[in-house]
């Protein structure tokens, strides 16, 4: 069964830093393109970054780059977001995904970060 489970968020103040990470179960890693999106309320789905397969290429939307990193561990078959200097409008929900596997796309359960200021 594939399962993408998240782990870290939480809440800081603005200028600080958080770290996600997302591990892969039930597919063959190394072999597919990984993603972060993240849901602010009342808004719609967004990608945030993306690191491909290897070459492990990676791709930030603006509003992210040059403060948020994604990197991945083949070996441990995951996936992580580093976020630095975060900002009030980073405060959403976090999603690891989507991973298609037979027909279905797969996402991680989401993990909120909060940005006070």
């Amino acid at each position: 069964q594939v399962r993408l489970e998240e782990s870290g968020g939480g809440s800081v103040q603005s200028g600080g830093s958080l770290r996600l990470s997302c591990h892969a179960v039930g597919i063959n890693f190394r072999l597919y393109d990984m993603s972060w999106y993240r849901q602010p309320p009342g808004a719609e789905r967004e990608l945030v970054a993306r690191i491909t397969a290897p070459p492990s290429s990676t791709d930030y939307a603006d509003s992210v780059k040059g403060r948020f990193t994604i990197s991945r561990d083949n070996v441990r078959r995951t996936v992580s977001l580093q976020m630095d200097n975060l900002k009030p409008e980073d405060t959403a929900v976090y999603y690891c995904g989507p991973v298609s596997w037979r027909g279905r796309d797969y996402w991680g359960q989401g993990t909120q970060v909060t940005v006070s200021s």
